[in-house]
């Protein structure tokens, strides 16, 4: 699959692992994958269309007192289903075995529960970020000032932070969420520059989404949820790895899980 591959790099390049790297692994993961990763984006819609109708019916009504339940309780509901999808990511990632219907009944099982709260936050969120929007933007009178953009943008791209590095840590190890956010902070300080290099590139994902809405829409069921969010994890799967020793740990508390060193 040479999706945005836009030139021959010649030989491809291995690292001490046997493991391609840069673009040639880029076009590996996504060329092995992708219809993993589509059938995983189709099912988180499913698993999302409760949030994203409750949300819809609070803006049409204009009502703060429906966007609350309806968010938090179609978070909950959504955040099993985005749990499977960054353990899908990262299990193609690492490389690891299994078939995908086999290895999502394993991700929902293990994590539907601890995926309950951060869903129902993130739903809330996601909610309160579109009724904002819909108040600056749509329904006001009046041009939002500057700051007032600046403040919604920093804040979605604030929550591109913490659900990039709070996830992955959910699916992959039993801790606490104050552990999480924790080393959540702690990465960022220590890969700030790549942290928000990825987190602009899904915010600025989603604005083009949003703001070439409705041509952008008949990209939803294809591309728009997982894409994004592979790129950004490729993007620091290696410095992830390396902060928490992914692979690592996984190889001994889960032998079925080795990954594979012929890719």
């Amino acid at each position: 699959m040479n999706l945005f591959r836009p030139y021959d790099t010649g030989e491809p390049r291995r690292d001490a692992r046997g493991r391609l790297i840069g673009i040639d692994r880029y076009q590996d993961v996504l060329g092995r994958n992708w219809k993993r990763f589509f059938l995983t984006g189709l099912v988180t819609l499913a698993g999302c269309l409760p949030l994203a109708a409750g949300v819809a019916y609070a803006v049409l009504s204009s009502s703060l007192l429906i966007l609350l339940p309806a968010s938090l309780l179609g978070g909950a509901i959504a955040g099993p289903f985005l749990a499977c999808l960054y353990d899908n990511i990262l299990r193609a990632l690492r490389d690891a075995p299994g078939s995908w219907s086999a290895n999502f009944r394993r991700a929902f099982a293990q994590n539907w529960r601890a995926a309950l709260l951060p869903g129902a936050l993130t739903g809330l969120f996601l909610g309160s970020a579109v009724f904002a929007g819909m108040l600056f933007f749509a329904w006001s009178r009046v041009v939002p000032s500057a700051l007032t953009l600046v403040i919604y943008l920093f804040s979605c791209l604030l929550f591109f932070v913490l659900s990039t590095l709070y996830w992955p840590q959910l699916v992959l190890f039993d801790q606490r969420a104050s552990v999480r956010l924790r080393n959540a902070l702690l990465f960022t300080v220590k890969n700030f520059w790549a942290t928000l290099g990825v987190c602009l590139l899904q915010l600025v994902w989603w604005l083009l989404m949003v703001l070439f809405a409705p041509w952008t829409l008949i990209l939803v069921p294809l591309v728009a949820v997982w894409f994004d969010l592979f790129a950004a994890l490729f993007l620091l799967y290696d410095r992830l790895d390396a902060a928490f020793g992914i692979e690592a740990s996984l190889a001994q508390a889960f032998p079925d899980q080795v990954p594979r060193r012929d890719c």
